[in-house]
């Protein structure tokens, strides 16, 4: 019995072993991944003491605001596809939510959508903001809509992109990076532990234009994932679910700006069905279905879909003082 333990022990370790050599991945360096990532138009704005949230303010300076939130463990530069294609005709503000692209922690250890829609706030207030059009792709969306709640006197229009915020949505194939950060003892190993592979393999189920997806890309999301602090985030927004926050009908009904609603007919981590809900949700809501498209329509059919931002854009009426 004693060398049967001995050999199980061993096959453990050695396991073990096999495992971080083929998955170990330190933190990012944050010097590093700000010369790569931090370039362009990117800034950073003290909210607060200690959190200093990556920012890009853009394109026509006296233009319409259109404010545009990423979603969960991805960056601002999701939104660059669209950045490129409408700031000629409209001021762009985009930024890292805390835990997440150049941002990194928020030293009150808080990630939750709540306190995001706090963060956008306070950036557009420290940047004069008084009125724009907010919208959010994902756990984004859920930020955005949360925000036009909050603040129904700054929200001039309201975008969806495949948002969060449905109770009981249910993902058809979660991919593999999420399933993993939900499991109690694996989430854990994600400190230490964070193969490139499994981002490749979450990307490739989360987006279904493939062609859209190249090794810049892949590399983008691995490594941001591991700026300091960012994994840590990430298991404290995955360990409470709760504070993702949830809609219901009777909260949207009372939204009263223009709202557009765009989905990828093929989104595998937020159903289509969820994009029909809130079209039921907001009455009076355009809602726009991309076929043979994922979860990140900006990013897989960034003209069509800019261009669909567009028209409704200029469609809306004047800003009202």
């Amino acid at each position: 019995m004693k060398r049967f333990l001995k050999w199980l022990m061993a096959i453990v370790v050695v396991l073990v072993a096999a495992i971080f050599i083929w998955g170990y991945a330190p933190d990012t360096d944050a010097t590093a991944m700000k010369a790569k990532y931090g370039g362009g138009a990117s800034q950073f704005a003290e909210l607060r003491p200690g959190l200093n949230v990556h920012y890009r303010d853009e394109g026509k300076r006296d233009g319409r605001v259109l404010v545009l939130i990423h979603g969960s463990n991805a960056s601002l530069h999701t939104w660059e596809p669209w950045a490129k294609r409408l700031r000629a005709d409209y001021r762009i503000i985009s930024m890292d939510l805390p835990g997440h692209g150049l941002t990194g922690v928020n030293p009150a250890g808080v990630y939750d959508n709540a306190s995001y829609v706090g963060v956008v706030d306070a950036l557009l207030s420290k940047l004069g903001v008084t009125k724009a059009v907010i919208g959010g792709n994902s756990m984004g969306g859920a930020v955005s809509w949360m925000y036009a709640l909050a603040h129904p006197e700054k929200t001039e229009a309201l975008l969806l992109v495949d948002a969060g915020g449905q109770p009981q949505a249910k993902p058809d194939e979660l991919p593999i990076g999420f399933r993993l950060m939900r499991m109690p003892v694996i989430k854990e190993a994600a400190r230490l532990i964070a193969p490139r592979s499994i981002f490749e393999s979450s990307i490739k189920n989360t987006m279904s234009v493939q062609s859209k997806i190249d090794d810049a890309l892949i590399d983008r999301y691995w490594e941001l994932n591991r700026y300091p602090g960012n994994r840590e985030a990430t298991m404290k927004r995955f360990s409470d679910p709760r504070g993702m926050g949830s809609g219901s009908k009777d909260k949207l009904a009372t939204i009263k700006v223009p709202v557009i609603i765009m989905w990828g007919e093929e989104d595998k981590l937020i159903p289509v069905s969820s994009a029909r809900w809130f079209a039921e949700a907001v009455p009076g809501s355009k809602l726009i279905i991309y076929p043979k498209v994922g979860h990140i329509p900006m990013e897989e059919i960034p003209e069509r879909s800019a261009s669909d931002v567009k028209a409704w854009l200029d469609a809306l009426p004047a800003i009202s003082s």
